[in-house]
């Protein structure tokens, strides 16, 4: 009867085994080894944020300071990156141009697939002919290569800061906006969408609440990728003159202006800048490859 009655403290709450969640630092170790990308997209855009921080707040030197009696100085205790041919400090505007090109990378981005997805959605879920419109328009855009479209914007307006970030921003809008009306025209015929419909939803509500949510998540990978690309193109323009000018100590600035000095040994100049314009869009093109990893579903 004891064994039958439950015996042994079968019931009791005491001797209950409760089987939770595991905790966020198992779930994370856990992704880290099923996606490596993660791990190196994280370790690269970690240190490139705390250095681009620290370049900002407390940088080695004044990156603007010229020093003509240190110019060209090699690399060494004093200068770890050596100095430019005005005496400035390569370290310190190194990492102070780190700064300016991850905030330019991530605005471009951010207003790219803002706009991107707003047009996308209204194309997708409207159609008829104000689809038709946005179509046209963006296949017109999307004849031109992005960088030469962003080239040929920037000299048109101007090559300000400003100027340069909406000149990327309009060459990368259209292939936000095609990912998203591609996701809302399957979305907006599904299961969920007719339900919000059928029990009065307003259209704006359906599209916001509904649709919007549920195609972006290409969208979100590409505006990714897109910060490591919008990086690129920033050096890009203000390597040939038509992006953000001196002396700001840009890292495409950088380049250029240390490119004529590496036949003469002074490699140090444009070589860190642009090492560190690698791992910037490094940083970003792994954490999309990891974003893309769980939108498709792998190693979940």
């Amino acid at each position: 009867m004891g064994l039958m009655g439950g015996g042994f403290g079968a019931g009791r709450p005491d001797d209950t085994v409760l089987v939770g969640r595991p905790s966020a630092s198992i779930r994370l170790r856990g992704e880290l080894r099923r996606h490596p990308s993660l791990l190196i997209g994280g370790i690269l855009a970690a240190a490139t944020v705390i250095v681009a921080i620290t370049g900002h707040i407390a940088p080695p030197d004044n990156p603007l300071a010229v020093n003509p009696g240190h110019a060209l100085a090699a690399p060494g205790p004093e200068h770890w990156f050596g100095t430019d041919q005005f005496g400035r400090d390569v370290f310190s505007r190194v990492l102070y141009g780190l700064g300016i090109d991850m905030v330019i990378g991530l605005m471009v981005a951010a207003l790219a697939f803002a706009v991107g997805s707003m047009a996308g959605l209204i194309s997708g879920y409207l159609g008829g002919w104000i689809d038709d419109i946005v179509m046209r328009v963006v296949d017109i855009v999307m004849s031109f290569p992005s960088f030469l479209l962003a080239l040929t914007i920037a000299v048109v307006i101007g090559n300000t800061v400003r100027n340069v970030i909406i000149a990327v921003t309009v060459a990368y809008v259209p292939y936000i906006l095609r990912l998203t009306r591609s996701s809302v025209l399957t979305a907006r015929s599904a299961d969920y969408v007719l339900g919000a419909r059928a029990v009065g939803a307003s259209r704006s509500r359906v599209m916001t609440l509904h649709v919007l949510p549920n195609a972006a998540g290409p969208s979100v990978v590409q505006a990714t990728l897109m910060a490591g690309w919008a990086i690129l193109d920033v050096s890009g323009l203000s390597f040939l003159g038509v992006g953000i000018q001196p002396p700001s100590p840009e890292l495409g600035v950088q380049v250029a202006q240390g490119a004529p000095y590496i036949t003469s040994g002074q490699w140090w100049i444009s070589v860190f800048p642009g090492v560190a314009i690698i791992l910037a869009v490094l940083a970003f093109n792994f954490l999309g490859d990891y974003a893309d990893d769980k939108l498709r579903g792998q190693g979940s």
